[in-house]
């Protein structure tokens, strides 16, 4: 028997004539995802996506699973096929019904029914009429229970006739690819992560800049940010890291700027390097992990002072979200458990006891005069490090 998975979305149904061009991308994605599983054919049909493989070994559960983790689906079915012939879908309703109740003590169900092909001589309700009558003469233990069935035998009639039980969600939003691209601070916290994943949602093509404070941060700080990256790459459809040393420059506004400062200037070079990266890779926007009042470097004030620091417009999809919120997002997307382990990144290395929470623009550029800019940023963005995930 043919393997066939069924594809549902959403959002892009509100696209109008630029519905194909999403459908596009989204079909080209799912063949990037499932690439390695064999001999595998993806079609749309009727709004529509069928994965479809003739491979008796085809892992149906493991399509499902990296299905489930492409914007842009809203729904996954493993789905039986039939030819629209009433008798044969009446037979096959019965080989359904029946797999299910081997393995689960269902007592009530119910039939639903749509009908795209207007040539069946069954409409949508007769359809649920018949084939539930058939079912029950058929299961004498079950009892039809239409507001809350212990499962639910769904039937699409369409040029050809699909049957199915589950409807497993999917990661919603656009298809990657459809949004641009953009560039996200990424540390070892719990918020950039949960950043780059809701701009990536929107359809948008992720970078990613962490910045390592070899040796004042170990080389476990790095491969935790490197973990982080590949479970968002794993959504992204890939990701390219790019690790920027920021010792040098740490270490020259630590010895050279007002203690209260640092971080905020800190910030102000991160984001300068972030967008000499940005530009060069394409990237139209920056994307960090902020929430306003989280941090010293969080308030309105010290945004304001950092934004100032760059062109680029800077996205901060979790900015009115609080820590509850992001960490069950986090938990989601399985970057939680890695962003807590216990390694420093290097925004911690040289932290003021009081960093100011108001700080002055005006002060903050007389501070950074001092600096040779050019110089740190240059020797920065030559020894950085790229990696493709």
């Amino acid at each position: 028997m043919e393997n066939i998975i069924l594809i549902r979305y959403e959002e892009i149904f509100l696209k109008g004539l630029n519905k194909n061009i999403f459908e596009n991308r989204l079909v080209d994605n799912i063949k990037r995802k499932l690439s390695n599983m064999g001999n595998i054919r993806v079609r749309k049909s009727q709004s529509r996506i069928y994965v479809e493989s003739g491979n008796s070994d085809f892992d149906v559960e493991e399509a499902i699973i990296r299905l489930r983790k492409i914007f842009g689906i809203a729904s996954v079915s493993p789905v039986v096929k039939v030819p629209s012939d009433y008798e044969v879908i009446k037979d096959t309703a019965i080989k359904v019904v029946g797999d299910l109740l081997e393995k689960n003590s269902y007592e009530t169900f119910k039939v639903e029914a749509r009908r795209g092909d207007k040539n069946f001589p069954l409409n949508s309700p007769q359809i649920c009429a018949e084939i539930g009558a058939h079912v029950l003469r058929n299961f004498p233990r079950l009892k039809v229970n239409v507001h809350y069935p212990d499962f639910i035998l769904y039937i699409e009639v369409r040029e050809e006739t699909y049957l199915y039980s589950q409807i497993i969600p999917g990661a919603r939003g656009l298809p990657t690819g459809t949004g641009g691209r953009a560039t996200l601070l990424l540390s070892g916290g719990i918020d950039s992560p949960v950043a780059g994943w809701m701009i990536a949602k929107r359809g948008v093509d992720m970078e990613a800049v962490y910045f390592h404070s070899y040796p004042y941060t170990s080389d476990r700080a790095r491969d935790k940010v490197i973990k982080l990256a590949e479970k968002i790459s794993e959504w992204s459809m890939g990701i390219r890291l790019h690790i920027v040393p920021f010792t040098e420059i740490q270490l020259e506004i630590n010895q050279k700027c007002p203690h209260e400062y640092l971080t905020i200037i800190m910030r102000r070079y991160m984001m300068k390097i972030a967008q000499r990266i940005a530009e060069k890779n394409g990237s139209l926007a920056l994307v960090t992990g902020e929430a306003i009042g989280q941090v010293a470097s969080q308030t309105m004030e010290s945004m304001l002072v950092t934004n100032h620091a760059v062109s680029l417009p800077v996205y901060r999809p979790l900015i009115g979200m609080d820590k509850n919120e992001v960490i069950e997002i986090a938990r989601k997307i399985d970057t939680f458990d890695t962003s807590i382990l216990p390694y420093e990144d290097c925004c911690t290395v040289f932290v003021a006891k009081h960093p100011v929470t108001k700080p002055s623009l005006s002060k903050t550029l007389e501070y950074e005069k001092v600096l040779d800019e050019e110089r740190l940023i240059n020797e920065a963005l030559s020894n950085t490090e790229t990696l493709n995930l």
